[in-house]
């Protein structure tokens, strides 16, 4: 996040009270301006409320409506105590086209993912993950709850669960240092050739807003994942959670039918 503090910016003209456009919107608008052309860069902080009350004689109420519907729609992001800041670009995962790990796909982008391990355990199988996974209920599974990080950011929190039968001693590897389906593919000759996902938006709990550093009640995007064998055997369940003021996903549709169409 970047230190630096656009208190000094121009938004005396931000609003022009003889046209009936509501303020609010004027100054969404400004503020999108000054965001598209470079004054305000990613990162950088916002002045505070009181500066912007000051700077254009608004109330507060209507300056909060601009900066929240910016924060909903993407342009910035608040952070508890710290303030508002210009949104950093959000991470493009490919939902659809291809079946990396996210280690593999943020690589192939030029980042630097980390990991951090929170819990990695053998427990029994869940009514729902017995389901995805086509095992019994109780039946032992390995599960890895991970915190992942672009560029020291915390991006997603990731549930995984796996058959133990199928790779019993992966329990043993540091996942902090190794991509997954890496280790998977490796030591167990286990290659994911399909899957079965899908997205739906929820609000964040305490525990996800302590360790995504987003407010409790944030959007975030669930992505829920069943992974195949290429034999038809499912291999991994997964849900992930997703900041949603950091992440969007790309989807690739393709024509399969014989017909050229018109």
């Amino acid at each position: 996040m970047s230190s630096s503090t656009h208190s000094a910016i121009q938004l005396s003209d931000a609003v022009d009270r003889s046209i009936p456009t509501p303020y609010y919107y004027q100054l969404q608008e400004y503020l999108i301006h000054l965001i598209q052309t470079g004054e305000l860069k990613s990162g950088d902080q916002l002045p505070t409320e009181l500066e912007i009350c000051s700077s254009t004689n608004l109330s507060r109420t209507v300056i909060r409506q601009a900066i929240q519907e910016l924060v909903n729609e993407g342009y910035l992001e608040r952070f508890r105590a710290k303030g508002t800041f210009v949104a950093r670009p959000k991470v493009a995962e490919r939902l659809v086209q291809s079946l990396t790990g996210f280690y593999e796909d943020i690589i192939a982008r030029g980042q630097q993912p980390v990991t951090r391990v929170l819990s990695f355990e053998v427990i029994p199988a869940t009514s729902q993950v017995a389901h995805e996974l086509q095992i019994r209920i109780g039946e032992p599974v390995i599960y890895l709850y991970r915190l992942r990080f672009i560029d020291r950011d915390p991006i997603v929190l990731v549930a995984t669960y796996l058959p133990r039968f199928m790779c019993p001693d992966l329990v043993n590897e540091n996942l902090e240092v190794q991509s997954l389906y890496q280790v998977l593919a490796k030591r167990y000759n286990l290659v994911i050739s399909r899957a079965l996902r899908s997205v739906e938006a929820v609000a964040a709990t305490a525990e996800e807003s302590h360790l995504l550093e987003v407010e409790k009640g944030a959007p975030l995007l669930l992505l829920k994942s069943t992974g195949f064998l290429a034999d038809g055997r499912p291999l991994e369940y997964f849900v992930a959670r997703h900041r949603g003021n950091r992440a969007k996903f790309e989807v690739e549709l393709v024509r399969t039918a014989t017909n050229p169409g018109y």
